[in-house]
C-alpha cells in the first residue's frame, strides 16, 4: 500500500493501492486499463510488471520517462513488454452517483517480480508498506478510504496468497460494486447493494 501526500486531491494522507487513470499513451496497448495499471504501479511504487524486467531495466525505463519519453515507448526502447497476464482482476468499484468526482476502479492482484524492489515516487507517495489485509484493517495508524477498506475485507479471509490468486482466477464474472450514499437518522452513510 502507498500513502497519499497530505495535499493530494484524492484521499490525502490515506493508504491506498497504487493506481490512477488511463492516460492517452496507455491506448497504444490492446488493453488500456491493464496498461494504466502497469504504468501507475511503476510510477508510484517503482515495480515494473514487464517480461524480463529486473532492477537494471527498471532503472533504464525510469531514466527514459524522466527525460520525457512516454511509458510505452520507454518499454519498447528497453525491449520490454508489459506482463498483462500477471494481473488478475478480482474486483471493480464505481463510486456513488451522487459524488461530483467519480471513479470506476479495477483491483488487480499481482506478484512482486523477482529481482525488483519498491522505489516510491517522491511527491506522489509519502510512505509505503507491505502489510497483510487483516493487519491493515486493524491498525489505528493506517487511514483507509471506504473502497480500500472494503477490498481489504474481501481478501482478508484468504489463508494464503495462492488461495487468493486461485479464488480470483476462478471468478466467472468480476463483481462490480456501486455503493450509494443515503441519508439516515444518524447522518449520511455509504450503503452497498
Amino acid at each position: 500500500m502507498v500513502q497519499r501526500p497530505g495535499g493530494a486531491e484524492f484521499a490525502p494522507g490515506a493508504y491506498v493501492f497504487p493506481g490512477g487513470t488511463v492516460h492517452e499513451d496507455d491506448r497504444m496497448f490492446p488493453d488500456e486499463i491493464r496498461a494504466a495499471a502497469v504504468r501507475e504501479l511503476f510510477e508510484e511504487a517503482g515495480i515494473l510488471l514487464a517480461h524480463g524486467a529486473g532492477e537494471h531495466e527498471c532503472a533504464k525505463v525510469r531514466e527514459l520517462t524522466a527525460a520525457g519519453v512516454v511509458f510505452g515507448d520507454a518499454l519498447n526502447n528497453v525491449g520490454l513488454t508489459p506482463s498483462f497476464d500477471d494481473l488478475v482482476m478480482f474486483a471493480r468499484w464505481v463510486t456513488p452517483a451522487q459524488l461530483r468526482r467519480r471513479f470506476d476502479a479495477r483491483f488487480y492482484l499481482a506478484r512482486m517480480p523477482v529481482g525488483q524492489r519498491v522505489r516510491p515516487q517522491p511527491g506522489e507517495v509519502t510512505d509505503w508498506l507491505w502489510i497483510s489485509p487483516s493487519r491493515a484493517l486493524s491498525s489505528p495508524e493506517i487511514t483507509l478510504v471506504y473502497a480500500t477498506r472494503m477490498v481489504l475485507e474481501s481478501v482478508a479471509d484468504a489463508p494464503d496468497v495462492s488461495t487468493l490468486f486461485a479464488r480470483a482466477r476462478d471468478l466467472k464474472e468480476i463483481p462490480t460494486v456501486e455503493p450509494r450514499i443515503v441519508r439516515t437518522a444518524s447522518g449520511w452513510e455509504i450503503v452497498r447493494e
